[in-house]
């Protein structure tokens, strides 16, 4: 059933459009940290972000249920529920971020981000990590390098060095953040000579898609401050480590002590509705929204709004983030536990872990490649990822238990002795 059904996938959705593992899987089901497939197996998710607060949470459902029986319509007419989940949005941050766009990915989100750096700066100059993922927009998929956009990268952009655990920008783990913030610099200073201006920097506060590098949490003040110096607006894409996931502060540049312009949401936003969002200082807002006559439908939608805002009382209610914290402890202490010559390094940070794997010196993705697959066909679902695909991504759903914890060792044990 399932290759017949991959089969007919192929035919409609056309070449190229991916699945996880070489066999793919089937789900039909999920509730909480778990999912089934067609056969009517069960797998441990510890991959899926998107579900936050659990697959299929009773109270993220009966949300979405009642407001869809009620209304659905778009944001130019007057709506409670956008007003008051936006104010319990932005209370969540620590500084003058007070308004909010919302949109329904968080492509859209990070495309919104750069168009608010020009309409404030007049410039166009963009800058980003070199092994970074922003979405799939026109405009953001120049942030990309790994694949070139038809006809290259546009003449406004720059990639820097990612920040790396084993190979750190400069050579020397202590001098990482400096060099980094040079670089940053001398990118600036080429937009500039190019005639483009320098309009904004964007970054994961996380780094995550570069492979969730181990740093020191002041690692992004000089960074921050070449910016600000710049006269550049920081945006921060929280798409990934947003809403606790790092387990002790909400968001991930909270941890780091930044303070950006504009901050982008996604991915767990509203627990697997499309839900994404802009928050950003009130004046960066005013110059946007001056500059373009944006609207979009469907985001900020009654029912979209109702969604996200059941996920965060689950968040509160669950006091997820503090549990976030405690097991995502227990978990990266068990990873140190896992033996094998392979493991470069073990790091994370809450419910956010990465395994890095090196042989002889060099990226394993082939040993990467096989743990994720025993690790699918052993009921425990993971990814990898990095710039050369050899580091394990841990990324389960907010209310993995440390029995959850000690299941998902137990398979990665077996997989490495494998």
């Amino acid at each position: 059933m399932s290759s017949d059904l991959a089969a007919r996938r192929t035919a409609v959705l056309g070449p190229n459009v991916p699945t996880f593992y070489e066999t793919p899987v089937h789900l039909v089901k999920g509730e909480g940290v778990w999912v089934w497939d067609s056969d009517g197996r069960k797998y441990l998710d510890c991959y899926n972000n998107v579900p936050h607060v659990g697959h299929c949470h009773p109270h993220v459902v009966t949300a979405i249920a009642t407001q869809a029986a009620k209304l659905n319509t778009h944001t130019r007419y007057l709506h409670v529920g956008i007003v008051e989940y936006c104010e319990r949005l932005t209370a969540k941050f620590q500084t003058q971020l007070d308004q909010v766009i919302m949109v329904c990915s968080g492509s859209e989100a990070n495309d919104i981000a750069l168009r608010m750096a020009q309409a404030v700066t007049g410039k166009t100059g963009i800058i980003a990590t070199d092994n970074t993922y922003h979405g799939n927009t026109m405009a953001v998929s120049h942030l990309s390098s790994r694949k070139p956009p038809i006809g290259g990268y546009a003449s406004n952009i720059r990639h820097i060095s990612a920040p790396d655990t084993l190979r750190p920008v400069g050579g020397t783990a202590d001098g990482q953040a400096v060099a980094f913030a040079q670089e940053l610099q001398t990118a600036i200073d080429d937009l500039e000579s190019a005639g483009h201006g320098f309009s904004g920097f964007i970054c994961c506060p996380t780094f995550a898609n570069e492979g969730l590098p181990d740093l020191p949490q002041d690692f992004m003040k000089p960074a921050e401050q070449v910016v600000k110096a710049a006269g550049g607006v920081l945006i921060v894409d929280e798409v990934q480590p947003g809403f606790g996931r790092g387990g002790e502060t909400w968001w991930g540049h909270e941890w780091l002590g930044i303070s950006p312009d504009v901050v982008t949401l996604g991915k767990p936003m509203a627990n697997g509705h499309p839900v994404a969002a802009v928050v950003a200082r009130a004046e960066i807002m005013a110059e946007f929204r001056n500059a373009f006559g944006y609207f979009n439908t469907f985001g900020g939608n009654p029912v979209s709004c109702a969604a996200a805002a059941a996920t965060l009382d689950v968040i509160e209610q669950e006091n997820l983030v503090n549990h976030a914290k405690n097991v995502g402890s227990v978990f990266l202490h068990e990873l140190h536990s896992i033996d094998h010559d392979s493991i470069a390094s073990r790091r994370g940070r809450g419910l956010f872990l990465a395994l890095e794997l090196e042989t002889d010196g060099a990226a394993d993705e082939a040993l990467a490649a096989h743990v994720v697959e025993y690790a699918r066909n052993h009921g425990l679902l993971m990814g990898r990822t990095g710039r050369n695909r050899n580091i394990l991504k841990l990324r389960p759903p907010m209310p993995f238990s440390n029995e959850n914890v000690a299941m998902a060792c137990d398979i990665l044990q077996a997989a490495f002795k494998a």
